[in-house]
């Protein structure tokens, strides 16, 4: 088969023994990499089969590091790998979906990545799991980046070194980035991939995982934001304006005259007008009031970078 299987948790409970179960009979090497669990991870996926890795726990941890050693393990273990599936305990694979990943990648030489669609498992639990089923469903074809879940082609990424292992966000596309530079190519297949299992039932976690967001875009401008790439350029620019940039200029405006505080009318406008364009102001909502975490999470990352200040891990669950 000529596929191993890295799967990446901490703490994930009866989700990894799902995530676990999943790839059984799909890789001929499975390697689970545990970052400090005290829920009995490790014994459980000794139990069921994978080679198990504990990262050590005087480095920081992060989720490209796991993948990074997970697969140095996997590469060790059996040269004649060709791919390697990357998987996040959290999620559950498609029975189907490493056979057909495999013929994509075996028929399509200069393809690095194929990934495919990637499911919440409760998306009417809360607004919050829908937004994030909805965030999954991103276009078929060739792609700028993937996500966590992703088949990728061994050569590709001894390429480029694999993952950046400091990045506490926003690894898989900065990965991508480096990938397409060096002549690669993503693909998203219209097949399903994988069940993801969010579990966000408070808007804290909601405020978190977007702040998280708005780190990675931070972090990708300032390593890749020039042309012709211009990462995450656009996504940072745009949170900035609506999430500093609007309401400040308000706030400060209303010093001179109470009239500047009609900027603010700009963010009941975007409601209307994203609500209008999709068919669900809801999700117009939230998307824009996502925009005040994001920025939160640009504006840290460049305090803690003037700092010199290493930030640790952005967690929400």
């Amino acid at each position: 088969m000529t596929v191993g299987v890295v799967i990446i948790g901490r703490n994930e409970g009866v989700r990894l023994i799902r995530c676990l179960s999943s790839v059984t009979g799909q890789a001929d090497i499975v390697v689970y990499v545990d970052s400090g669990s005290s829920d009995g991870s490790q014994a459980a996926a000794k139990e069921l089969g994978a080679d198990v890795i504990s990262l050590d726990m005087d480095l920081p941890f992060t989720a490209a590091r796991a993948r990074n050693e997970g697969f140095t393990h996997l590469a060790t273990k059996d040269e004649a790998i060709e791919y390697v599936q990357f998987i996040d305990g959290d999620c559950a694979l498609n029975s189907d979906w490493v056979a057909l990943a495999k013929k994509y990648l075996d028929e399509h030489p200069r393809v690095a990545v194929a990934c495919g669609r990637r499911r919440e498992r409760h998306p009417t639990a809360s607004i919050y799991n829908r937004l994030i089923d909805q965030e999954w469903d991103t276009p078929v074809g060739e792609a700028m980046a993937c996500g966590g879940d992703a088949m990728m082609r061994v050569t590709a990424f001894q390429d480029v070194s694999g993952f950046n292992p400091e990045l506490i966000a926003g690894e898989e596309p900065e990965l991508c980035v480096r990938m397409r530079a060096d002549g690669w190519t993503i693909c998203r297949l219209d097949a399903e991939m994988t069940l993801h299992d969010a579990a966000i039932s408070k808007l804290s976690q909601w405020w978190k995982r977007n702040r998280r967001a708005g780190h990675a875009y931070g972090e990708g401008v300032a390593m890749h934001g020039r042309p012709p790439e211009k990462h995450c350029v656009r996504e940072t620019r745009s949170a900035l304006i609506w999430g500093v940039g609007i309401p400040v200029t308000a706030l400060l405006g209303s010093l001179l005259s109470t009239w500047a505080l009609g900027l603010l009318l700009a963010w009941p406008a975007q409601v209307i007008r994203l609500g209008i364009r999709d068919g669900d102001f809801s999700r117009a909502f939230f998307l824009t009031l996502g925009k005040l975490p994001e920025a939160q999470g640009i504006l840290g990352y460049y305090f803690d970078r003037w700092r010199g200040k290493r930030v640790s891990l952005i967690e929400y669950k």
